[in-house]
């Protein structure tokens, strides 16, 4: 049988990021992908000038197409804007019995836009952390969430990754990926912590601006290796290692005038 995720998120209409991203890293890992649009975003490599969001009503319609008729083994939650959005898709993803579920909390994009309304973090915490097996902040999102100074150690990202798995009233192999890519060290650590187990998750530092979409693609992928049956920590694994071969490979493309996408299809295409 196919395997099936379907992401539900912003557009990027400059490709790099969002639904466009999520979809390119889906098929990249031999996934097939599926989407829920939340919002709308004129948006390319140098910032977002727009951001329209879809109905919550529109949003629910999108949920019951997809979710009535396709087996979905994983979903990977983005870009969410508005209290109310975040609060029909907590109650579509209970209606629809969904277990597999990774939730990027996104709220800055790359060129330092701010995706997330104040409003909408409180409830995004009350109703999408218990849903989710796995949360994947970078830093400066975890800082924002626990009102707190960015991570500068390996201790302050465990304090802090413990920290929101608290929020999450987290229980067996469901835990936070806390994302250390925008740290300033050699490596790019990241820290997986649930109740049962701490592991790092190292890769080299490549130097490079086209880290448009990181952050997205990684959550994706790590939801395609739920969708394939890979358990929590292997599936973070092979996404880890999938990234960070994108961004080893992003000055390959060349695509817009500021911050360029990673190359989602390095292992496919080069030109």
């Amino acid at each position: 049988m196919s395997a099936i995720a379907v992401t539900i998120a912003g557009s990027d209409s400059g490709g790099g990021a969002g639904i466009q991203a999520d979809l390119k890293s889906f098929s990249a890992c031999g996934v097939y992908g599926a989407s829920v649009i939340t919002a709308l975003t004129a948006q390319n490599t140098m910032g977002v000038s727009g951001i329209h969001d879809v109905p919550p009503e529109f949003i629910a319609a999108q949920m019951d197409a997809v979710f009535s008729d396709l087996r979905v083994d994983a979903v990977k939650i983005g870009m969410l804007s508005q209290p109310k959005i975040i609060d029909v898709i907590a109650t579509k993803l209970t209606e629809y019995g969904v277990s597999r579920v990774i939730l990027d909390p996104v709220m800055v994009a790359t060129s330092g836009d701010v995706l997330l309304q104040n409003s909408a973090v409180s409830v995004l915490k009350q109703k999408l952390f218990p849903l989710a097996t796995l949360i994947t902040p970078n830093m400066q999102e975890a800082a924002f969430l626990l009102d707190e100074a960015v991570a500068g150690s390996r201790e302050d990202m465990h304090r802090q990754a413990l920290m929101l798995l608290d929020m999450m009233a987290a229980e067996g192999a469901r835990g936070v990926l806390l994302k250390g890519g925008h740290g300033s060290s050699e490596t790019c650590d990241d820290l997986y912590l649930s109740r049962s187990v701490e592991r790092w998750y190292t890769a080299p530092r490549y130097k490079t601006k086209n880290t448009h979409g990181t952050g997205c693609s990684l959550s994706s992928a790590i939801a395609a290796g739920l969708a394939k049956g890979l358990e929590l920590e292997d599936a973070i694994f092979e996404a880890k290692e999938y990234i960070s071969q994108a961004i080893k490979a992003a000055d390959m493309l060349d695509i817009g005038k500021g911050h360029g996408p990673v190359h989602h299809f390095y292992e496919f295409w080069s030109d």
